[in-house]
C-alpha cells in the first residue's frame, strides 16, 4: 500500500494538461484562461459625470453664491455639441461626457434653478470631484485577467467592459464514468429482488461537473469481461475513465485482468486509507481504441465518493491548471478518537461551534462505507494520520470541508 499523498501526486502528475478553446462570454463562468485577457477599450473613455449635476467651469466657482446661465443638457450615451463658456453651465447626467471647456461638476444638491433660468450655486465641489477622468477603471492594453484564473461572475462582467466578446479558456477534461457490478440497477429501472440501486455513477458525475470537468456516464457494465470490455469501450477520446467497483481481488473483480494488461498496465492498486484502500491507477486498454488512464475507485458508496474528493477533483484542477492541493484547516474534535492503524483514516464529521467561537468536529461514531445518509450530513472529514495515538476531546484536528 501507498501513502495518500504519494498515491495523489502520481495521478495528477500522469495526467494531461488540457489544450485551449474559445468560448462565447456568457458562456466562460467557472471557466479556466488559457491566456491573459487585455483590454481592447479604455474605460471610461472619456471624463464622465459621476452624478447628476450640473457642468460646470471651475474658475467661475471660487466665489459662492454665484450664478450661472445654463444653456444646454446632456445625457449618457448623448453629447453637447457647443462648449461650455465663462459664466455658463450645462445640465449632465450620470454617465454622460464631460462637455468641452467644462472641468467641474456640480451636484443637483447644492444647486437651484430660478425662475428666471438662472442657476445659483450654494456650494462649490473641490477640483475633480464628481468626475470620472478617462481611464479611471483601466486602458487598452492593460493586462487584467490572468491566465489561470477561474472566472467569476465579476470577471465575466469585467471581460465585457474589456470588449472581449470570445474566451480562451481551457478545454474542459472529459471524464469517463462506469459502475461495475450485476448487483447494480439505475434509478427508477426495475430492481431484482437481489439488487440494489447504483448511486456511485451519479455521484462521481456531478462531482466531476463541479470540479470542472465534463462527465460522460457509460451505466453499469456486468461482471462479465465481455461486457465490461465492450462499457468501457465508450471511454475512447475521454481524458480520463473512472471504474466504481471491480477494482479488488475478488472473483468477480474484473478491471485488472480486463482492462490494465495491456499497454502502460496498472501503476498501483492499494492506498494505505480508510475508507478507500481498494483504489486503482494506471493505463486502460481499450483494445483497438488505444489507451485511455483508467482511476478504479471502489465500489461501497461513500469509498468512492470520498476517493473522488481526495483524487478525481484535484485531478481534474490539474488538468485545467488549477491549484489542486487539498485544503485542510485545523479545527477541534468534539470527542475522544482512538488510536490509528497504519492507514490513513477520513471520517465523516460536522461542525458546530462553542460558546467560545471554537469549530469543533464531531465525528459519527458510524463510520460504515455503505452508509451515504451519513456522508450527506457531514460538513467535512476529520483525518486521522496513519499510527495517530488516541486524541482526546477538545485537541486539534485536521479537517477537509466538503461543502462551504
Amino acid at each position: 500500500m501507498i501513502p495518500v499523498a504519494e498515491a495523489r501526486q502520481r495521478i495528477v502528475g500522469a495526467l494531461p494538461a488540457m489544450p485551449a478553446e474559445t468560448v462565447a462570454l456568457a458562456a466562460g463562468l467557472g471557466r479556466v484562461l488559457a491566456e491573459a485577457l487585455t483590454a481592447r477599450r479604455t474605460q471610461p473613455p472619456f471624463a464622465v459625470s459621476a452624478m447628476d449635476g450640473w457642468a460646470a467651469r471651475q474658475a467661475d466657482l471660487g466665489v459662492i453664491p454665484c450664478a450661472l446661465q445654463p444653456v444646454g443638457a446632456v445625457a449618457a450615451g448623448g453629447r453637447f455639441a457647443g462648449e461650455v463658456g465663462p459664466g455658463q453651465t450645462v445640465r449632465i447626467f450620470t454617465g454622460a461626457p464631460l462637455p468641452p471647456g467644462a472641468d467641474a461638476i456640480v451636484i443637483q444638491e447644492d444647486a437651484d434653478l430660478g425662475s428666471d433660468g438662472r442657476l445659483t450655486v450654494r456650494e462649490a465641489p473641490k477640483p475633480g470631484q464628481w468626475i470620472r477622468r478617462a481611464g479611471l477603471d483601466f486602458a487598452e492594453g492593460d493586462a487584467l485577467l490572468p491566465a489561470g484564473r477561474l472566472l467569476a461572475p465579476s470577471d465575466i462582467a469585467l471581460a465585457a467592459a474589456m470588449n472581449r466578446p470570445w474566451l480562451p479558456v481551457r478545454r474542459k477534461p472529459r471524464i469517463a464514468v462506469l459502475a461495475t457490478g450485476d448487483e447494480l440497477a439505475r434509478p427508477g429501472d426495475p430492481i431484482g429482488p437481489n439488487q440494489i440501486v447504483s448511486s456511485n455513477n451519479f455521484g462521481l458525475c456531478a462531482l466531476v461537473a463541479q470540479a470542472g470537468g465534463e462527465a460522460l456516464d457509460l451505466g453499469i457494465a456486468l461482471d462479465t469481461e465481455a461486457d465490461l470490455r465492450a462499457k468501457a469501450a465508450g471511454a475512447a477520446g475521454c481524458d480520463l475513465l473512472i471504474t466504481l467497483g471491480g477494482a479488488s481481488v475478488g472473483e468477480h473483480d474484473l478491471i485488472h485482468k480486463v482492462l490494465g494488461t495491456g499497454g502502460a498496465g496498472i501503476d498501483f492498486w492499494r492506498i494505505a486509507m480508510r475508507p478507500g484502500k481498494p483504489l486503482m491507477f494506471g493505463q486502460a486498454d481499450l483494445g483497438d481504441k488505444g489507451c485511455v488512464p483508467l482511476l478504479g475507485l471502489p465500489g461501497n458508496p461513500v469509498s468512492a465518493m470520498v476517493c473522488g474528493q481526495l483524487f478525481v477533483r484535484p485531478a481534474i484542477r490539474a488538468m485545467l491548471g488549477l491549484d489542486w492541493a487539498i485544503n485542510t484547516e485545523t479545527v477541534l474534535s468534539a470527542t475522544d478518537l482512538a488510536a490509528n492503524d497504519k492507514r490513513e483514516d477520513y471520517l465523516r464529521a460536522r461542525l458546530r461551534q462553542d460558546e467560545a467561537g471554537h469549530l469543533l468536529a464531531d465525528a459519527s461514531s458510524r463510520q460504515d462505507s455503505s452508509m451515504l445518509r451519513l456522508l450527506s450530513e457531514a460538513d467535512g472529514l476529520v483525518v486521522r494520520p496513519p499510527l495517530a495515538p488516541p486524541l482526546r476531546a477538545g485537541e486539534p484536528v485536521p479537517f477537509i470541508r466538503l461543502r462551504p
